[in-house]
Protein backbone atom coordinates (compact mmCIF):
# COMPACT_ATOMS: atom_id res chain seq x y z
CA UNK A 1 0.00 0.00 0.00
CA UNK A 2 1.68 3.40 -1.36
CA UNK A 3 1.90 5.81 1.04
CA UNK A 4 0.84 8.60 -0.87
CA UNK A 5 -2.09 6.85 -1.98
CA UNK A 6 -5.04 9.76 -3.45
CA UNK A 7 -4.66 13.28 -4.98
CA UNK A 8 -7.45 15.88 -3.08
CA UNK A 9 -8.95 16.25 -6.16
CA UNK A 10 -9.89 12.77 -6.18
CA UNK A 11 -10.27 12.06 -2.15
CA UNK A 12 -14.00 12.96 -2.22
CA UNK A 13 -13.45 15.45 0.71
CA UNK A 14 -13.18 18.74 -1.20
CA UNK A 15 -15.35 20.92 -3.07
CA UNK A 16 -15.53 22.10 -6.30
CA UNK A 17 -14.11 25.18 -6.41
CA UNK A 18 -11.30 23.57 -3.89
CA UNK A 19 -10.57 21.03 -7.16
CA UNK A 20 -10.63 23.59 -9.48
CA UNK A 21 -8.35 25.72 -7.54
CA UNK A 22 -5.59 22.82 -7.38
CA UNK A 23 -6.05 22.09 -10.94
CA UNK A 24 -5.71 25.99 -11.74
CA UNK A 25 -9.27 25.72 -14.16
CA UNK A 26 -9.44 28.98 -16.02
CA UNK A 27 -12.88 29.85 -13.99
CA UNK A 28 -10.88 30.73 -10.70
CA UNK A 29 -7.31 32.03 -12.31
CA UNK A 30 -8.51 35.52 -11.57
CA UNK A 31 -9.23 35.40 -7.88
CA UNK A 32 -5.36 34.20 -7.00
CA UNK A 33 -2.11 36.23 -7.60
CA UNK A 34 0.70 33.26 -7.84
CA UNK A 35 0.07 29.95 -7.33
CA UNK A 36 2.18 27.31 -5.29
CA UNK A 37 4.83 26.25 -7.23
CA UNK A 38 8.90 27.72 -6.70
CA UNK A 39 8.38 29.93 -10.37
CA UNK A 40 5.50 31.21 -7.92
CA UNK A 41 7.15 32.21 -5.38
CA UNK A 42 9.77 33.27 -7.03
CA UNK A 43 7.86 36.13 -8.16
CA UNK A 44 6.23 36.74 -5.24
CA UNK A 45 9.61 37.00 -3.03
CA UNK A 46 10.18 40.04 -5.64
CA UNK A 47 6.80 41.81 -5.55
CA UNK A 48 6.78 41.17 -1.12
CA UNK A 49 10.45 42.52 -1.37
CA UNK A 50 9.37 45.80 -3.12
CA UNK A 51 5.96 46.57 -0.90
CA UNK A 52 6.96 45.55 2.16
CA UNK A 53 8.60 48.67 4.45
CA UNK A 54 11.26 48.35 6.84
CA UNK A 55 9.28 50.47 9.64
CA UNK A 56 7.02 47.64 9.43
CA UNK A 57 9.57 44.66 10.00
CA UNK A 58 10.99 46.98 12.70
CA UNK A 59 7.60 47.40 14.88
CA UNK A 60 7.05 43.60 14.00
CA UNK A 61 10.50 42.79 15.70
CA UNK A 62 10.69 44.66 18.77
CA UNK A 63 6.60 43.42 19.18
CA UNK A 64 7.71 39.43 18.61
CA UNK A 65 10.40 40.12 21.17
CA UNK A 66 8.14 41.42 23.80
CA UNK A 67 6.12 38.27 23.43
CA UNK A 68 8.75 35.84 23.74
CA UNK A 69 10.57 37.78 26.64
CA UNK A 70 9.25 34.65 29.05
CA UNK A 71 9.97 31.76 26.73
CA UNK A 72 13.27 29.93 26.44
CA UNK A 73 13.42 30.11 22.77
CA UNK A 74 16.59 30.28 21.15
CA UNK A 75 15.64 28.58 17.91
CA UNK A 76 12.41 31.23 17.20
CA UNK A 77 14.11 34.12 18.69
CA UNK A 78 17.00 33.26 16.12
CA UNK A 79 14.40 33.50 13.00
CA UNK A 80 12.85 36.88 15.23
CA UNK A 81 16.24 38.55 14.66
CA UNK A 82 15.96 37.20 10.88
CA UNK A 83 13.02 39.13 10.66
CA UNK A 84 14.63 42.43 10.39
CA UNK A 85 17.08 41.76 7.51
CA UNK A 86 14.81 42.39 3.94
CA UNK A 87 15.64 39.13 2.65
CA UNK A 88 13.41 37.52 4.91
CA UNK A 89 10.04 36.29 4.40
CA UNK A 90 7.38 34.57 6.43
CA UNK A 91 5.13 31.64 5.70
CA UNK A 92 2.10 31.75 7.95
CA UNK A 93 -0.74 29.46 9.17
CA UNK A 94 -3.32 30.66 11.79
CA UNK A 95 -5.88 29.03 13.68
CA UNK A 96 -8.01 29.39 16.36
CA UNK A 97 -7.44 28.62 19.90
CA UNK A 98 -8.58 25.62 20.27
CA UNK A 99 -8.00 24.05 23.27
CA UNK A 100 -5.51 21.73 23.03
CA UNK A 101 -5.14 22.23 20.48
CA UNK A 102 -8.37 21.04 19.32
CA UNK A 103 -8.53 18.39 16.44
CA UNK A 104 -4.77 17.12 14.19
CA UNK A 105 -4.95 19.33 11.20
CA UNK A 106 -3.90 21.82 13.89
CA UNK A 107 -0.23 19.98 13.93
CA UNK A 108 -0.25 19.60 9.77
CA UNK A 109 -1.27 23.46 9.38
CA UNK A 110 2.23 24.15 11.30
CA UNK A 111 4.44 21.39 10.30
CA UNK A 112 3.25 22.73 6.42
CA UNK A 113 4.46 25.97 7.42
CA UNK A 114 7.82 24.49 8.57
CA UNK A 115 8.40 22.49 6.19
CA UNK A 116 7.94 25.13 3.23
CA UNK A 117 10.55 27.09 4.92
CA UNK A 118 12.91 24.32 4.51
CA UNK A 119 12.04 23.53 0.71
CA UNK A 120 11.99 27.55 0.20
CA UNK A 121 15.61 27.77 1.72
CA UNK A 122 16.99 25.04 -0.35
CA UNK A 123 15.64 26.52 -3.48
CA UNK A 124 16.53 30.26 -2.96
CA UNK A 125 19.64 30.35 -0.40
CA UNK A 126 19.76 34.21 -0.43
CA UNK A 127 16.60 34.38 1.06
CA UNK A 128 15.36 33.10 4.75
CA UNK A 129 11.80 31.97 5.56
CA UNK A 130 10.37 32.16 8.80
CA UNK A 131 7.73 30.15 10.13
CA UNK A 132 4.58 31.70 11.32
CA UNK A 133 1.65 30.52 13.28
CA UNK A 134 -0.71 33.34 13.64
CA UNK A 135 -2.93 32.59 16.95
CA UNK A 136 -6.73 34.02 16.25
CA UNK A 137 -6.85 35.65 19.53
CA UNK A 138 -9.63 38.42 18.47
CA UNK A 139 -11.89 35.44 17.89
CA UNK A 140 -15.15 35.52 20.05
CA UNK A 141 -16.67 32.34 19.30
CA UNK A 142 -15.87 30.10 22.50
CA UNK A 143 -18.57 27.59 21.20
CA UNK A 144 -16.18 26.41 18.69
CA UNK A 145 -12.68 26.18 20.71
CA UNK A 146 -13.48 25.20 24.00
CA UNK A 147 -13.55 21.03 23.53
CA UNK A 148 -11.05 18.29 22.42
CA UNK A 149 -11.98 14.88 21.82
CA UNK A 150 -9.97 12.13 23.40
CA UNK A 151 -10.84 8.44 22.34
CA UNK A 152 -14.31 9.53 21.05
CA UNK A 153 -15.19 11.47 24.43
CA UNK A 154 -15.50 15.00 24.17
CA UNK A 155 -13.37 16.91 26.85
CA UNK A 156 -15.36 20.46 27.19
CA UNK A 157 -14.48 23.66 29.55
CA UNK A 158 -17.78 25.09 30.20
CA UNK A 159 -17.58 28.62 30.93
CA UNK A 160 -19.46 31.87 30.92
CA UNK A 161 -17.33 34.17 28.40
CA UNK A 162 -17.34 37.36 26.39
CA UNK A 163 -14.92 39.00 24.31
CA UNK A 164 -11.71 37.78 22.26
CA UNK A 165 -10.60 34.37 23.38
CA UNK A 166 -7.08 35.29 23.43
CA UNK A 167 -7.62 37.64 26.67
CA UNK A 168 -9.64 34.59 28.60
CA UNK A 169 -8.93 33.94 31.87
CA UNK A 170 -7.94 30.18 32.05
CA UNK A 171 -9.76 29.83 35.53
CA UNK A 172 -11.55 26.71 35.63
CA UNK A 173 -9.56 24.94 33.95
CA UNK A 174 -7.86 22.54 36.59
CA UNK A 175 -11.41 20.61 36.45
CA UNK A 176 -10.61 19.99 32.80
CA UNK A 177 -7.66 18.40 33.33
CA UNK A 178 -8.75 16.19 36.26
CA UNK A 179 -11.49 15.14 33.61
CA UNK A 180 -8.48 14.65 30.84
CA UNK A 181 -5.84 12.77 33.77
CA UNK A 182 -8.62 9.98 34.39
CA UNK A 183 -8.96 9.43 30.96
CA UNK A 184 -5.35 9.31 29.70
CA UNK A 185 -3.74 7.20 32.12
CA UNK A 186 0.01 7.04 33.30
CA UNK A 187 2.21 6.08 30.46
CA UNK A 188 5.63 7.71 30.35
CA UNK A 189 4.36 9.22 27.37
CA UNK A 190 0.60 10.31 28.91
CA UNK A 191 2.89 11.51 32.38
CA UNK A 192 3.99 13.98 29.14
CA UNK A 193 0.61 15.15 27.69
CA UNK A 194 -0.56 15.42 31.15
CA UNK A 195 2.41 17.91 31.93
CA UNK A 196 2.15 20.30 28.79
CA UNK A 197 -1.83 20.41 29.58
CA UNK A 198 -0.95 21.95 33.36
CA UNK A 199 2.19 23.78 32.42
CA UNK A 200 -0.32 25.53 29.70
CA UNK A 201 -3.61 25.95 30.90
CA UNK A 202 -3.09 26.29 34.74
CA UNK A 203 0.36 28.21 35.11
CA UNK A 204 -0.90 30.71 32.20
CA UNK A 205 -3.25 33.53 32.99
CA UNK A 206 -4.68 33.72 29.25
CA UNK A 207 -5.70 31.43 26.30
CA UNK A 208 -3.21 32.98 24.38
CA UNK A 209 -0.27 32.56 26.62
CA UNK A 210 -1.42 29.35 27.18
CA UNK A 211 -1.68 28.21 23.50
CA UNK A 212 1.60 30.05 22.72
CA UNK A 213 3.11 27.65 25.25
CA UNK A 214 1.75 24.91 24.40
CA UNK A 215 2.47 25.48 20.66
CA UNK A 216 5.96 26.39 21.31
CA UNK A 217 6.62 23.38 23.51
CA UNK A 218 5.57 21.17 20.41
CA UNK A 219 7.36 23.07 17.51
CA UNK A 220 9.45 25.54 19.14
CA UNK A 221 12.78 24.02 18.14
CA UNK A 222 11.84 23.59 14.83
CA UNK A 223 11.95 27.32 14.93
CA UNK A 224 8.37 28.45 14.92
CA UNK A 225 7.35 32.05 15.31
CA UNK A 226 3.94 32.33 17.46
CA UNK A 227 2.12 35.64 17.37
CA UNK A 228 -0.20 37.24 18.67
CA UNK A 229 -1.41 40.00 16.44
CA UNK A 230 -3.90 41.56 19.36
CA UNK A 231 -1.67 44.58 19.99
CA UNK A 232 -1.58 47.83 20.40
CA UNK A 233 1.92 48.10 18.11
CA UNK A 234 0.46 45.93 15.28
CA UNK A 235 -2.74 47.94 14.92
CA UNK A 236 -0.89 51.04 14.75
CA UNK A 237 0.56 49.69 11.45
CA UNK A 238 -3.02 49.20 10.34
CA UNK A 239 -4.88 52.60 11.49
CA UNK A 240 -4.90 53.88 7.79
CA UNK A 241 -6.98 50.47 6.34
CA UNK A 242 -8.91 50.35 9.20
CA UNK A 243 -10.41 54.20 8.82
CA UNK A 244 -10.57 53.69 4.89
CA UNK A 245 -12.67 50.50 6.15
CA UNK A 246 -14.79 52.89 8.13
CA UNK A 247 -15.28 55.83 5.46
CA UNK A 248 -15.63 54.18 2.04
CA UNK A 249 -16.65 50.27 3.10
CA UNK A 250 -14.19 48.94 0.65
CA UNK A 251 -14.43 45.49 1.63
CA UNK A 252 -18.07 45.28 1.34
CA UNK A 253 -18.16 46.94 -2.05
CA UNK A 254 -15.42 45.11 -3.63
CA UNK A 255 -16.29 41.38 -2.23
CA UNK A 256 -19.67 41.74 -3.47
CA UNK A 257 -18.39 42.21 -6.71
CA UNK A 258 -16.19 38.90 -6.71
CA UNK A 259 -18.96 36.80 -5.05
CA UNK A 260 -20.40 37.25 -8.67
CA UNK A 261 -17.90 35.47 -10.12
CA UNK A 262 -18.11 32.74 -7.70
CA UNK A 263 -22.43 32.61 -7.99
CA UNK A 264 -21.15 28.79 -9.29
CA UNK A 265 -19.82 27.93 -5.87
CA UNK A 266 -20.40 27.97 -2.05
CA UNK A 267 -19.63 31.54 -1.34
CA UNK A 268 -17.83 30.94 2.21
CA UNK A 269 -18.63 34.18 3.51
CA UNK A 270 -20.97 36.97 3.18
CA UNK A 271 -19.40 40.59 3.54
CA UNK A 272 -20.79 43.08 5.68
CA UNK A 273 -20.88 47.14 5.05
CA UNK A 274 -18.57 47.21 7.88
CA UNK A 275 -15.84 44.42 8.19
CA UNK A 276 -14.57 45.28 11.61
CA UNK A 277 -15.73 45.23 15.50
CA UNK A 278 -14.97 47.32 18.56
CA UNK A 279 -13.09 45.05 21.09
CA UNK A 280 -12.74 45.35 24.85
CA UNK A 281 -11.34 42.65 27.54
CA UNK A 282 -15.26 42.18 27.55
CA UNK A 283 -16.53 42.87 24.32
CA UNK A 284 -16.14 42.14 20.74
CA UNK A 285 -19.45 43.49 18.52
CA UNK A 286 -19.60 44.70 15.15
CA UNK A 287 -19.42 48.23 14.60
CA UNK A 288 -22.59 49.13 12.11
CA UNK A 289 -23.08 52.26 10.21
CA UNK A 290 -26.66 53.91 10.75
CA UNK A 291 -27.93 57.21 9.73
CA UNK A 292 -24.95 58.99 9.64
CA UNK A 293 -23.56 57.26 13.26
CA UNK A 294 -21.31 54.66 13.82
CA UNK A 295 -22.76 52.27 16.60
CA UNK A 296 -21.46 49.27 18.70
CA UNK A 297 -24.14 46.56 18.13
CA UNK A 298 -25.96 45.69 21.39
CA UNK A 299 -24.01 48.46 23.58
CA UNK A 300 -24.91 52.31 23.77
CA UNK A 301 -21.52 52.97 22.25
CA UNK A 302 -22.19 55.62 19.02
CA UNK A 303 -19.57 57.79 17.30
CA UNK A 304 -19.77 60.28 14.79
CA UNK A 305 -17.46 60.04 11.72
CA UNK A 306 -14.90 62.30 13.25
CA UNK A 307 -15.42 60.56 16.78
CA UNK A 308 -14.44 56.93 15.41
CA UNK A 309 -12.01 58.51 13.27
CA UNK A 310 -10.19 60.34 16.71
CA UNK A 311 -10.82 56.70 18.39
CA UNK A 312 -9.26 54.90 15.51
CA UNK A 313 -6.35 57.64 16.10
CA UNK A 314 -6.00 57.11 19.54
CA UNK A 315 -7.32 53.49 20.71
CA UNK A 316 -6.38 51.28 17.03
CA UNK A 317 -6.27 48.09 19.56
CA UNK A 318 -10.09 48.72 20.16
CA UNK A 319 -10.65 47.77 16.69
CA UNK A 320 -10.88 44.21 15.71
CA UNK A 321 -11.31 42.55 11.77
CA UNK A 322 -13.33 40.19 11.40
CA UNK A 323 -12.76 37.08 9.04
CA UNK A 324 -12.58 39.28 5.51
CA UNK A 325 -10.56 41.84 6.41
CA UNK A 326 -7.95 39.61 8.86
CA UNK A 327 -5.91 38.40 6.33
CA UNK A 328 -5.41 42.20 4.81
CA UNK A 329 -3.85 42.79 9.03
CA UNK A 330 -1.74 39.66 8.45
CA UNK A 331 -0.50 41.10 4.54
CA UNK A 332 0.03 44.17 6.23
CA UNK A 333 2.07 43.76 9.57
CA UNK A 334 4.00 40.43 8.17
CA UNK A 335 6.95 40.08 5.42
CA UNK A 336 4.22 37.39 4.37
CA UNK A 337 4.90 35.27 1.02
CA UNK A 338 2.30 32.63 1.86
CA UNK A 339 -0.93 31.77 3.38
CA UNK A 340 -1.83 28.39 4.48
CA UNK A 341 -4.66 26.89 5.20
CA UNK A 342 -7.64 24.77 5.05
CA UNK A 343 -10.30 24.38 2.25
CA UNK A 344 -12.58 26.43 4.09
CA UNK A 345 -10.25 29.00 5.09
CA UNK A 346 -8.82 29.20 0.94
CA UNK A 347 -12.58 29.50 -0.18
CA UNK A 348 -12.80 32.98 1.59
CA UNK A 349 -9.36 33.90 0.91
CA UNK A 350 -10.60 33.45 -2.88
CA UNK A 351 -13.18 35.92 -1.79
CA UNK A 352 -10.47 38.69 -1.51
CA UNK A 353 -8.28 39.31 -3.99
CA UNK A 354 -9.73 42.41 -5.64
CA UNK A 355 -9.89 43.46 -2.29
CA UNK A 356 -6.34 43.38 -1.45
CA UNK A 357 -6.08 45.68 -5.12
CA UNK A 358 -8.30 48.01 -3.70
CA UNK A 359 -5.98 48.44 -0.25
CA UNK A 360 -2.95 48.54 -2.46
CA UNK A 361 -1.48 45.30 -0.55
CA UNK A 362 0.21 42.35 -2.15
CA UNK A 363 -1.99 39.36 -2.28
CA UNK A 364 -0.33 36.07 -0.68
CA UNK A 365 0.27 32.71 -2.37
CA UNK A 366 -2.30 30.55 -1.61
CA UNK A 367 -1.40 26.89 -0.27
CA UNK A 368 -4.08 23.92 0.80
CA UNK A 369 -2.44 22.52 4.21
CA UNK A 370 -1.03 19.01 4.20
CA UNK A 371 -3.72 16.33 5.05
CA UNK A 372 -2.71 12.84 6.48
CA UNK A 373 -4.17 10.02 7.24
CA UNK A 374 -2.48 8.25 10.39
CA UNK A 375 -2.66 4.71 10.98
CA UNK A 376 -1.11 2.20 13.01
CA UNK A 377 1.18 -1.23 11.47
CA UNK A 378 -1.83 -3.14 12.80
CA UNK A 379 -4.55 -1.83 11.02
CA UNK A 380 -1.96 -1.88 7.65
CA UNK A 381 -1.87 -5.08 8.34
CA UNK A 382 -6.01 -5.81 8.49
CA UNK A 383 -5.94 -3.44 5.77
CA UNK A 384 -3.50 -6.12 3.79
CA UNK A 385 -5.31 -9.22 4.73
CA UNK A 386 -8.85 -7.43 3.51
CA UNK A 387 -7.68 -6.84 0.11
CA UNK A 388 -8.08 -3.01 0.96
CA UNK A 389 -5.89 -0.18 -0.91
CA UNK A 390 -5.54 3.47 0.85
CA UNK A 391 -7.81 4.23 -2.29
CA UNK A 392 -10.53 1.59 -1.13
CA UNK A 393 -10.63 3.16 2.48
CA UNK A 394 -11.27 6.50 1.41
CA UNK A 395 -14.78 5.88 -0.24
CA UNK A 396 -18.12 6.80 0.95
CA UNK A 397 -18.71 3.74 3.13
CA UNK A 398 -21.83 2.65 0.79
CA UNK A 399 -20.00 2.60 -2.11
CA UNK A 400 -16.76 0.79 -0.57
CA UNK A 401 -19.14 -2.17 0.96
CA UNK A 402 -21.19 -2.35 -2.42
CA UNK A 403 -17.50 -2.60 -4.63
CA UNK A 404 -16.04 -5.30 -1.98
CA UNK A 405 -19.17 -7.32 -1.81
CA UNK A 406 -19.07 -7.90 -5.80
CA UNK A 407 -15.38 -8.05 -5.68
CA UNK A 408 -15.64 -11.03 -3.46
CA UNK A 409 -18.96 -12.51 -4.40
CA UNK A 410 -18.42 -16.16 -6.37
CA UNK A 411 -20.53 -14.73 -9.10
CA UNK A 412 -20.97 -11.76 -10.98
CA UNK A 413 -23.97 -9.40 -9.52
CA UNK A 414 -23.18 -6.94 -12.68
CA UNK A 415 -26.37 -8.08 -14.76
CA UNK A 416 -25.42 -4.98 -17.45
CA UNK A 417 -24.49 -8.03 -19.80
CA UNK A 418 -28.26 -9.14 -19.65
CA UNK A 419 -29.64 -5.83 -19.40
CA UNK A 420 -27.72 -4.57 -22.85
CA UNK A 421 -29.02 -8.13 -24.32
CA UNK A 422 -32.61 -7.23 -23.43
CA UNK A 423 -31.93 -3.43 -24.61
CA UNK A 424 -30.81 -4.91 -28.31
CA UNK A 425 -33.79 -7.18 -28.57
CA UNK A 426 -36.32 -4.11 -27.60
CA UNK A 427 -34.58 -2.36 -30.05
CA UNK A 428 -35.64 -4.78 -32.53
CA UNK A 429 -39.41 -4.33 -31.29
CA UNK A 430 -38.85 -0.79 -31.48
CA UNK A 431 -38.11 -1.04 -34.93
CA UNK A 432 -40.61 -3.04 -35.66
CA UNK A 433 -43.52 -1.18 -34.29
CA UNK A 434 -41.98 1.78 -36.20
CA UNK A 435 -43.18 -0.32 -39.68
CA UNK A 436 -46.16 -1.98 -38.47
CA UNK A 437 -48.29 0.17 -35.96
CA UNK A 438 -46.72 3.56 -34.44
CA UNK A 439 -49.05 3.23 -31.52
CA UNK A 440 -47.51 0.36 -30.16
CA UNK A 441 -44.58 2.01 -29.13
CA UNK A 442 -45.65 2.94 -25.72
CA UNK A 443 -46.56 -0.15 -25.14
CA UNK A 444 -43.21 -1.07 -26.14
CA UNK A 445 -41.10 1.48 -24.10
CA UNK A 446 -43.40 0.16 -20.71
CA UNK A 447 -42.54 -3.29 -21.32
CA UNK A 448 -39.02 -2.42 -21.49
CA UNK A 449 -38.45 0.08 -18.98
CA UNK A 450 -40.30 -2.74 -16.65
CA UNK A 451 -38.27 -5.16 -17.44
CA UNK A 452 -35.18 -3.26 -17.28
CA UNK A 453 -36.11 -2.34 -13.36
CA UNK A 454 -36.92 -5.98 -12.88
CA UNK A 455 -33.44 -6.69 -13.56
CA UNK A 456 -32.57 -4.22 -11.42
CA UNK A 457 -34.49 -4.79 -8.08
CA UNK A 458 -32.79 -8.42 -8.99
CA UNK A 459 -29.19 -7.02 -9.21
CA UNK A 460 -30.06 -5.33 -5.35
CA UNK A 461 -31.76 -8.60 -4.01
CA UNK A 462 -28.35 -10.70 -5.12
CA UNK A 463 -25.82 -7.81 -3.49
CA UNK A 464 -28.27 -7.85 -0.40
CA UNK A 465 -27.98 -11.57 0.11
CA UNK A 466 -24.08 -11.85 -0.81
CA UNK A 467 -23.61 -9.09 2.01
CA UNK A 468 -25.48 -11.08 4.36
CA UNK A 469 -23.43 -14.39 3.20
CA UNK A 470 -20.15 -12.40 3.67
CA UNK A 471 -21.17 -10.19 6.22
CA UNK A 472 -18.40 -11.66 8.32
CA UNK A 473 -15.78 -10.33 6.38
CA UNK A 474 -17.44 -7.21 5.53
CA UNK A 475 -18.08 -6.53 9.12
CA UNK A 476 -14.35 -6.06 9.39
CA UNK A 477 -14.23 -4.05 6.71
CA UNK A 478 -16.37 -1.63 8.14
CA UNK A 479 -15.01 -1.68 11.56
CA UNK A 480 -11.37 -0.42 10.07
CA UNK A 481 -12.97 2.27 8.27
CA UNK A 482 -14.59 3.38 10.96
CA UNK A 483 -11.59 3.17 13.12
CA UNK A 484 -9.48 5.34 10.41
CA UNK A 485 -12.15 7.63 9.28
CA UNK A 486 -14.19 8.27 12.87
CA UNK A 487 -17.76 9.47 12.32
CA UNK A 488 -17.46 8.42 8.73
CA UNK A 489 -15.45 11.86 8.35
CA UNK A 490 -11.69 12.71 7.87
CA UNK A 491 -9.75 11.53 11.46
CA UNK A 492 -7.85 15.06 11.22
CA UNK A 493 -11.08 16.79 12.16
CA UNK A 494 -11.99 14.40 14.70
CA UNK A 495 -9.00 13.54 16.81
CA UNK A 496 -7.06 15.25 19.18
CA UNK A 497 -2.97 14.82 18.80
CA UNK A 498 -2.50 13.65 22.26
CA UNK A 499 -4.96 10.48 20.71
CA UNK A 500 -1.42 9.06 18.74
CA UNK A 501 0.77 10.78 21.27
CA UNK A 502 0.12 8.22 24.15
CA UNK A 503 1.08 4.96 21.68
CA UNK A 504 3.62 7.03 19.88
CA UNK A 505 5.84 9.30 21.67
CA UNK A 506 7.67 12.16 19.72
CA UNK A 507 7.92 9.68 17.04
CA UNK A 508 4.47 11.42 15.77
CA UNK A 509 6.16 14.60 15.13
CA UNK A 510 9.41 12.94 13.67
CA UNK A 511 7.00 11.05 11.74
CA UNK A 512 4.69 13.81 10.67
CA UNK A 513 7.95 16.38 9.98
CA UNK A 514 9.48 13.40 7.99
CA UNK A 515 6.16 12.93 5.90
CA UNK A 516 4.51 15.93 4.75
CA UNK A 517 5.30 17.33 1.47
CA UNK A 518 3.70 21.11 1.58
CA UNK A 519 3.98 21.38 -2.51
CA UNK A 520 2.63 18.20 -3.37
CA UNK A 521 -1.61 17.53 -3.92
CA UNK A 522 -2.04 14.12 -2.10
CA UNK A 523 -2.95 12.37 1.33
CA UNK A 524 0.04 12.00 3.32
CA UNK A 525 -0.64 8.01 4.99
CA UNK A 526 1.72 8.10 7.89
CA UNK A 527 2.18 4.44 9.58
CA UNK A 528 2.84 4.64 13.09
Amino acid sequence: MPSDCISYQESGYFTPLMVDYLNQSATVQSLYNNFPNFEGFRLQIAQKQQSYSIENRTVLVEELKKQYSHLNAPESLKNIELLANKNTFTITTGHQLNLFTGPLYFLYKIITAINLCKELKEQFPEQNFVPIYWMATEDHDFEEINFFNYQGKKIRWNKETSGPVGRLSTEGLDKVYEVFAQEIGQSQNAEQVKKWFEEAYLKHDNLADATRYLAHELFGKYGLVILDADRASLKELFKPYIQKELLEQTTFKQVSQTNQKLKDYLIQVNPREINLFYIEDHLRERIIFENGLYKVNDTELTFTASEILLEVENHPEKFSPNVLLRPLYEEVILPNLCYIGGGGELAYWLQLKSNFESFKVTFPILLLRNSVLLATEKQTKKADALQLSWADLFKKQPELINAKTKEISEFPIDLSIQKDHLKAQFHYLHKLAEKTDTSFSGAVKAQEAKQIKGLEQLEKRLLKAQKRKHQDQLGRIIALQNELFPGKGLQERQTNFSEFYVGNGDELILELMKNLHPLRDTFSIVIL
